[in-house]
């Protein structure tokens, strides 16, 4: 694997794990006792569909650490239920997981307990050494992926996105949308698939190319746009 493709998927690892750092403890204060939901909004009621689609997230994790060897002995799946408890609890038995495969593969000690948010920040701090294993670096995406899309989703969340002119480089459509909140440029076509070396949109449907910050001159120059134009995107507040 390329040097660029490796500081692509730290790059993810590092967006992903920067959501899930900011919304978990989110969900904590979601179960608070008298939690109101804002104002014009009601409890979103759980649904077959979501239910499904967590359930085939959860068979993918498990599959995707079957596939890179970093299956740790003694976890399982737990049944996936709609509720921000279930959700606390997949997100933390998942970032539990995560953290002991990582170790375990770094030749490094079992880690302390810890709260998730700090277990987040430990992983973050052995990116270095991850980046040196380009398998476990790809799970690791993967599964901080997962976790976060679930985390944003239980909240309600809608990523701000704004729309920039110019042409996606790879599928030459009018589909390049910068979400602020990852200071990142995303192609949204569902149908465009770059040539990047492992890159995320060639295996996964539902991830987009992403152009990160220190790529934004580059992709300026190849959608026909201007950097000051993406970097005003960052500041904008979406329509």
């Amino acid at each position: 694997m390329s040097d660029r493709a490796i500081d692509r998927i730290i790059t993810d690892i590092t967006l992903w794990t920067a959501s899930l750092v900011r919304q978990f403890p989110e969900l904590s204060e979601e179960l608070a006792p008298g939690r109101r939901s804002p104002v014009g909004t009601a409890p979103t009621a759980p649904s077959p569909a979501r239910d499904e689609l967590i359930r085939e997230e959860r068979r993918e994790a498990l599959l995707l650490q079957q596939r890179h060897g970093l299956v740790v002995p003694g976890h399982g799946a737990a049944p996936i239920r709609l509720h921000i408890s279930d959700a606390i609890r997949d997100i933390t038995d998942g970032v539990v997981e995560l953290e002991e495969a990582v170790r375990a593969r770094l030749g490094l000690p079992r880690p302390a307990r810890a709260q998730v948010v700090e277990r987040l920040r430990r992983i973050a701090a052995l990116l270095d050494d991850i980046a040196a294993h380009p398998d476990l670096a790809r799970h690791v995406r993967d599964e901080l992926r997962r976790m976060a899309r679930r985390c944003a989703r239980t909240l309600g969340d809608t990523e701000p996105v704004v729309r920039v002119s110019g042409r996606c480089p790879w599928c030459d459509s009018v589909s390049l949308r910068a979400f602020p909140d990852r200071r990142a440029v995303l192609c949204v076509n569902p149908a465009c698939t770059c040539t990047v070396e492992d890159c995320g949109c060639q295996d996964d449907p539902a991830y987009r190319h992403l152009w990160p910050e220190a790529e934004w001159r580059e992709l300026a120059d190849a959608a026909g746009c201007r950097t000051e134009e993406l970097e005003a995107a960052m500041e904008e507040t979406p329509c």
